[in-house]
């Protein structure tokens, strides 16, 4: 993907997610991660703790280089919390490299949400 179509659709995303959420500004990396991590637990409750809020992150970010196999989803803990195994080191160094690492997969998480939900409008 080049570096224009990265930014089109990471603009795409973070337009459809002030939209879910009901927010008048554009969210950052970190409430996308959130947002999926909320998604990816399976519930939504009225306030997160910090700890959850970390983990919840965490769990986006295992979700989401899951796609690239550096982690395998392992199951559910007696709470519903996901866990995951790491396979294999994540190769991508320093912050930049790594934010479009994670913005790759979470426009690929969206696509796929998008075709399980038909809820997004058809992008050519």
């Amino acid at each position: 993907m080049e570096e224009w179509q990265l930014d089109f659709e990471w603009l795409r995303i973070k337009h459809l997610v002030k939209d879910l959420i009901g927010k008048d500004k554009l969210p950052d990396l970190n409430a996308v991660l959130m947002l999926i991590g909320v998604q990816e637990l399976g519930r939504m409750q009225e306030e997160f703790t910090k700890e959850e809020k970390q983990d919840l992150m965490h769990v986006a970010v295992c979700t989401l280089l899951s796609y690239d196999g550096y982690y395998n989803f392992k199951g559910r803990d007696a709470d519903g919390w996901p866990h995951f195994d790491l396979l294999k080191p994540v190769l991508e160094k320093g912050q930049e490299s790594q934010e479009i690492l994670l913005k790759k997969n979470i426009i690929r998480y969206f696509n796929e949400w998008q075709a399980e939900t038909n809820s997004m409008p058809e992008q050519n």
